[in-house]
């Protein structure tokens, strides 16, 4: 679909998915190294977000380009999961007194742990970190194979309060043109049994854009995830990225405009579906159920102004200065290289920040513009004046742009306290992150990973 002339929004439809910045893609090497204790320390900890990446999955997709590795030989968890401990011990020293708001587990699937390591993990987390999952709202990922009684067990056990699980479709055939081996009956047995053991949250991820669907067969697929009465529903459009199974296949390129045509209807006809059934939607992707645990009212972490601590490989941590992470990769030897390497560290590597992102004043401007915007609570401009003693539109000549584009409907509606994105900005939030990010994250991110 064409953008109006008076819309500033001139690139595909689908350009890039912003849920934090700089965008991963913008990482690379820092030089000289930080010391984790000297980026910690003029941080507040009182509301902190952890984070702990399990990097293993029984099948990668073939849309996937997260970091995440397929079937690893036996041991590799275990000697994964005991260098995950070291490097608690490590970040904790360096963190000193903290406080967790909120955490989640993520990957990958960390329920391709088994039960007893999935007990053992939540063991150090508690020991090593000081995370009381019981009075700590958090999340943990699942997939239709690995959600087992007794793993689910461990978790509701454990205090587990939110279930997270990537369905995409519920039709096989549509499953099966990317990369995934399940069935319709086995996806709802294992929802069943999450429901079973009385998670407080369910969500459910769904994409729109898979090959050969339709309105009607998308359609099909979340009225099947309605009869579980999911507490949240996200809805993905399919991305396909250099280096994944459907990246080297003659799939739709990224930038493919009849492409974007297709998916736009189908994310519309999703959209008007979940509203008519009572969810409300909270950013482009994330719809919540009328009634079901908000976390902007359970948890005094706001991403906005709080930092995040990652685990393991591939796990990012942010700061108000500094991101930082593990190296990132999608092909699968480099995937296993940095593995490896994180596996046999020494202790003392772990106390060192070498690759990440220096954030400049700008880029912490707009780091709060877009993960203000891009969800429905909208920019606070009386929370940008007291944290940065400016004004955004000021900062981001960008943002008086987008208020006076329309496509034909307005993107951006003002009112005195905020700005806040229309229905017609939320579906063009994969444009609008981009188009707010400055030149050389851009530049970087669309240079992306070559291994």
């Amino acid at each position: 679909m064409a953008a109006s002339m008076t819309s500033p929004l001139t690139g595909p439809l689908y350009e890039q998915y912003l849920y934090s910045y700089p965008h991963k893609l913008a990482y690379g090497a820092i030089t000289p190294e930080r010391s984790l204790t000297e980026v910690w320390a003029a941080e507040p900890k009182d509301a902190l977000c952890l984070y702990v990446h399990v990097p293993f999955c029984e099948q990668r997709c073939g849309f996937c380009n997260l970091f995440t590795f397929a079937n690893p030989n036996e041991g590799l968890p275990a000697r994964y999961l005991r260098t995950l401990e070291r490097q608690m011990a490590r970040t904790r020293a360096a963190l000193g007194a903290a406080h967790f708001a909120q955490y989640a587990i993520g990957g990958g699937t960390p329920t391709y742990l088994s039960a007893d390591q999935l007990g053992e993990l939540f063991d150090v987390l508690k020991g090593r970190m000081g995370l009381d999952p019981r009075t700590s709202p958090g999340s943990v990922e699942t997939s239709p194979l690995t959600a087992t009684n007794d793993r689910l067990r461990v978790l509701r056990d454990r205090g587990v309060s939110r279930i997270s699980m990537g369905v995409q479709s519920f039709a096989d055939g549509e499953s099966a043109s990317i990369g995934r081996r399940q069935a319709a009956p086995t996806v709802h047995d294992a929802v069943r049994r999450i429901r079973d053991h009385g998670f407080p949250t369910l969500n459910l991820d769904l994409m729109y854009g898979l090959p050969d669907q339709t309105e009607e067969s998308f359609a099909l697929s979340l009225r099947a995830a309605l009869e579980h009465r999911p507490e949240e529903l996200y809805l993905y459009p399919l991305y396909v990225r250099p280096l994944t199974r459907l990246g080297r296949a003659a799939a739709p390129s990224p930038d493919d405009q009849d492409w974007d045509a297709e998916r736009l209807p189908l994310y519309r006809a999703g959209r008007s579906l979940l509203l008519a059934e009572g969810y409300a939607q909270v950013s482009m992707r994330m719809f919540r159920r009328a009634g079901a645990p908000d976390p902007a009212t359970t948890s005094s972490y706001r991403c906005q102004r709080d930092g995040m601590v990652g685990l393991g490989a591939g796990a990012r941590s942010y700061t108000d200065d500094v991101h930082y992470s593990t190296a990132y990769a999608v092909g699968a030897q480099k995937v296993r290289t940095i593995l490896e390497a994180y596996v046999e560290a020494e202790d003392e590597s772990f106390d060192r920040v070498s690759w990440g992102y220096l954030l400049t004043e700008e880029e912490k401007r707009r780091r709060f513009v877009i993960l203000s915007l891009l969800n429905e609570s909208g920019l606070d401009l009386a929370a940008y004046r007291r944290r940065f003693s400016s004004e955004p539109h000021v900062d981001l000549p960008e943002l008086e742009v987008l208020l006076a584009a329309r496509v034909p409907d307005p993107l951006i509606e003002r009112t005195e306290d905020r700005l806040a994105l229309t229905p017609a900005g939320f579906e063009r939030s994969d444009q609008i992150g981009p188009f707010l990010m400055s030149a050389s994250v851009r530049r970087l991110a669309r240079e992306g990973p070559r291994s």
